[in-house]
């Protein structure tokens, strides 16, 4: 498929919301009448296929039928995958329910929809907390997400998850876009409530050494407009809203559930936001980056829900995140925020 006819296909996506008549590409052989962000990205002529694709709610590709993620029962400690209801589809609540019965569970496994296999597994040890993580409980908070009940992944502090050594993950000066759908309304000022690319060895390695997406109301390593809360960039030893610790160019968000985004370039950064069940997104920043952080050294780890040293008091809520290589443009991340209010969160 040429890259006009994918870009005219995906222009499909906005005007039917998540359905496609006719494949996505024969190529690849999707043949799903679901779309997901990934497939946006994927067959993106700019070139940004995802890498990592996590979510305790719904397929991020039109495609996927396996496991999205897996719970662990406390009573007798057995486990169970809960997968898609069908194939492009959203979590099977039900299957955890009975599983779960009256018996305390928690997320034990985020599983990776990608190719790459980039599973999220309880945090270990690091630099700012130098033992294991706790998982999050799996039945914590309960959503309806375009008429379903689904599951998030609900942290409150002490709680994380991680792989060390990421397959296909940006390394060094390295392109990547990554956008999350979180609870805008969940948060606070402790570190970090993040979701992205971290150090290799769960220890402070110095600026530039991450890059990820944060949100919550820290101010003590820098901040946005207003009271917060901020989407920012986390890029180790500094939360940046654009390219000083106060940029008052990046307002305080409101909305309940929230898309946010970080695009880093081979000179510079954008950070993204907007709400999850409506609208289009705002730019926030895009410009170059701080003084100290140019080139980066990204060392391709995976975290959420942590900072990059395993620093793990903020609390958050997760429903999805993706990560590709590549920076993406503007058109695929409208095409992308128009699948994600499409998929219907809190209705």
């Amino acid at each position: 498929m040429s890259a006009l006819s994918a870009m005219l296909s995906l222009l499909l996506v906005v005007c039917a919301a998540v359905t496609l008549a006719a494949p996505l590409s024969a190529e690849k052989g999707v043949t799903a009448t679901v779309l997901g962000p990934c497939d946006i990205y994927d067959a993106a002529p700019e070139g940004v296929p995802c890498v990592a694709a996590h979510s305790t709610v719904r397929a991020l590709y039109g495609n996927f039928s396996g496991p999205l993620y897996q719970v662990r029962r406390s009573s007798d400690n057995t486990t169970m995958d809960i997968s898609v209801l069908s194939p492009g589809g959203y979590a099977d609540s039900a299957s955890q329910d009975a599983f779960c019965g009256t018996s305390a569970c928690v997320i034990w496994r985020i599983y990776d929809q990608s190719p790459k296999m980039n599973h999220l597994d309880i945090a270990p040890p690091g630099g700012a907390h130098r033992a294991e993580d706790s998982p999050v409980n799996a039945t914590r908070e309960k959503l309806m997400v375009n008429g379903h009940p689904v599951y998030a992944a609900f942290f409150e502090g002490g709680m994380g998850y991680r792989i060390d050594k990421g397959n296909g993950t940006a390394q060094g000066n390295e392109p990547e876009t990554m956008y999350a759908v979180m609870n805008g309304k969940h948060y606070n000022g402790g570190c970090c409530f993040d979701y992205g690319n971290a150090e290799s060895n769960n220890l402070d390695t110095g600026a530039g050494s991450m890059e990820a997406i944060y949100f919550g109301n820290s101010r003590g390593w820098g901040h946005g407009g207003g009271q917060g809360p901020w989407i920012m960039t986390d890029i180790e030893n500094g939360l940046y809203a654009g390219n000083t610790r106060d940029y008052e160019g990046n307002p305080s968000q409101t909305a309940e559930y929230l898309t946010a985004m970080v695009k880093g370039g081979p000179n510079g950064f954008s950070l993204k936001g907007g709400d999850a069940q409506t609208g289009h997104l705002r730019t926030l920043y895009d410009g170059p980056r701080p003084q100290g952080y140019q080139p980066m050294k990204k060392q391709g780890s995976i975290i959420l829900g942590i900072g990059g040293d395993n620093s793990d008091s903020a609390i958050g809520t997760f429903y999805e995140g993706v990560m590709t290589s590549g920076y993406a443009d503007s058109y695929t991340d409208d095409l992308v925020q128009a699948n994600i209010v499409a998929a219907g969160y809190g209705k």
